[in-house]
């Protein structure tokens, strides 16, 4: 499980849908206009512009709010200047957390994540206390329902993809990172463009929790996803269908 996908459904139930939406579109904002900013502001000669459109509209997030976010980085009242800063830290039963941030106070940051963590029993570690946990790898999805699903999975394996995961309806593509934007490429040439494209952190060994604990790691994840700075978060937790089925009725 890359992240926490497996209940991601769980955390998208609660609170305001409305107001998680337009952060979600405020954070896909500053990424595409920092992917615009890292290189040129055309898609086709930026893979990380490409990847985070693609992720963009794999959000429904609407095409002039990507433009905007486009153009914002070339403008000339731009004055932000975000910095990519990744932390890791712990939960409860010794649950590893990577966090990914973008921001334009990396003190600022740092204070509030160290403060969700502490308040939930967890605590913010030293760059590489959990890393060791996950292996970076490209991550890129299509509809699990596509009729060349089949297709798409051998060409993947004959291209060296490192896996194939199908989670209901998402099929997952994992390859290395340095080969990531050329397979996606040739995946989007020959078939159909993917509805994510990305570089994720895939935990090597999961901890199973109990409900207490999985409840008490959702309530980390949905403060850290509150914070606006917070971009990715990545976890080696395990809920078991059970739990998760006990959860999501809550």
């Amino acid at each position: 499980m890359a992240g926490h996908s497996q209940f991601k459904n769980i955390m998208h139930r609660k609170g305001a849908q409305d107001a998680k939406r337009a952060k979600m579109f405020a954070k896909l904002a500053r990424e595409i206009t920092v992917a615009a900013k890292s290189g040129l502001p055309d898609p086709k000669q930026n893979p990380r512009l490409r990847n985070a459109i693609i992720n963009a509209r794999n959000e429904n997030m609407p095409n002039e709010k990507i433009k905007k976010a486009v153009l914002k980085a070339n403008s000339n009242d731009n004055s932000e200047n975000y910095l990519e800063i990744r932390y890791e830290g712990f939960g409860n039963n010794g649950i590893a957390i990577i966090i990914e941030t973008l921001t334009d106070n990396k003190n600022r940051t740092a204070s509030e994540v160290r403060s969700i963590l502490t308040k939930n029993g967890g605590n913010l570690g030293e760059t590489g206390s959990v890393s060791f946990n996950f292996k970076q790898v490209g991550e890129i999805s299509f509809n699990n329902c596509l009729s060349d699903k089949d297709d798409i999975i051998n060409f993947a394996i004959e291209n060296e993809a490192l896996d194939i995961l199908e989670e209901r309806q998402v099929l997952k593509i994992l390859c290395e990172p340095n080969i990531f934007g050329n397979l996606r490429n040739k995946l989007e040439n020959k078939f159909v463009e993917p509805s994510a494209a990305k570089l994720v952190w895939n935990p090597v060994n999961l901890i199973e929790v109990d409900l207490n604990g999985a409840r008490n790691i959702l309530d980390i994840i949905e403060a850290l996803e509150e914070n606006d700075d917070v971009q990715n978060i990545y976890t080696n937790v395990e809920i078991s269908e059970t739990n998760l089925k006990l959860l999501s009725e809550n």
